[in-house]
């Protein structure tokens, strides 16, 4: 077959993301259901559509029993640098003389929209792991257009450090943190966790591990190269130089913590080959990582997990072989 037909029928291929799934990647703040279309002026007005939908099913998480939450603690001067922590209350019978471990999440929505409180981010996350003990930290950070996903990557790692350095007032312990991020999220605790010798000069605290729920780009440069959504040139731009600066495989250093990526077989861009690709890469630097595969949307990887399954057992087993604590509090 000619080159240029193969092309073609790869292109179209990849084109047939539904409408849906490309809605749930762009999981929106009020503002996108007014922007343009990722995919251009055809269907643009069902795009739109599908994505206030979701917007209408994404409301802030209700409070299990015997959880509080300190809203919007700041921790830069941005009215988007804040984030969300959510507690076992004083009362709670899960109290115990041994600080708690944190989940340190952070939300997607295309490094362009998204926010910290949305129910689908933390609501089934924060009704099965709090009530045994944990904290979780919900984060926000400054987006598209105004912030490049260079200073929005260093806004996590600002987040995680102030929160690090307030873990104790929360009942938490700063040495037992796992990060984990889903979709643009998930790729932006990626490379903070690649390039973690460099936030522990700056100041970090080494933290346990780190889950990845379905980022598609661990390599960036080879995805850009691909034919992609508009939204990747929105994010990365043209430039071979910052696509490697912004990809987990390019900057993964030795002695980087342990990842799991959670990726989606139903997807037709295929994760699951860009995260074997970093794992194998992190194997040969003598480091730990595994893939998650599951038969699961982009959205339902981040909403189920949480919910009693075979899936939340697994990011479960692999967050309780980080640590002998958090195994201890896991159900």
């Amino acid at each position: 077959m000619p080159t240029v037909h193969r092309t073609l029928i790869r292109f179209t291929r990849f084109t047939h993301l539904t409408l849906s799934a490309v809605a749930t990647l762009a999981l929106a703040a009020p503002a996108w259901a007014q922007a343009p279309a990722a995919d251009g002026a055809q269907g643009g007005g069902r795009l739109r559509a599908l994505i206030a939908q979701k917007q209408a099913q994404t409301q802030a998480a209700a409070l299990p029993t015997g959880v509080q939450r300190i809203a919007d603690v700041p921790y830069g001067s941005d009215p988007r640098q804040r984030m969300d922590v959510y507690l076992p209350t004083p009362s709670s019978s899960t109290a115990s003389a041994v600080r708690a471990p944190v989940v340190f999440m952070v939300h997607g929505g295309g490094w362009r929209h998204g926010d910290k409180a949305m129910g689908r981010v933390v609501q089934e996350k924060v009704a099965r792991w709090v009530p045994r003990g944990f904290v979780l930290i919900s984060v926000n950070y400054r987006l598209l257009p105004d912030t490049p996903v260079d200073q929005q990557e260093r806004d996590v790692q600002a987040a995680l450090m102030a929160a690090q350095q307030r873990a104790t007032t929360w009942g938490a312990d700063p040495s037992r943190f796992i990060l984990m991020g889903h979709s643009a999220g998930a790729h932006l605790v990626a490379v903070l966790n690649a390039r973690a010798p460099q936030a522990l000069r700056e100041g970090a605290w080494p933290w346990l591990g780190t889950v990845v729920l379905d980022s598609a780009v661990m390599n960036v440069p080879a995805y850009m190269r691909a034919p992609h959504m508009p939204l990747y040139d929105d994010a990365f731009g043209a430039d071979p130089a910052y696509w490697r600066l912004l990809s987990p495989l390019h900057q993964w250093t030795a002695g980087a913590p342990p990842v799991q990526m959670v990726c989606s077989t139903e997807r037709a861009d295929q994760p699951c080959h860009q995260a074997d690709a970093l794992a194998r890469h992190v194997h040969s630097l003598g480091g730990r990582a595994e893939v998650l595969p599951q038969d699961l949307s982009h959205g339902e990887i981040n909403a189920q997990l949480g919910l009693e399954s075979p899936y939340t057992r697994a990011v479960e087993a692999f967050m309780g072989s980080l640590d002998a604590e958090v195994a201890r509090r896991l159900p």
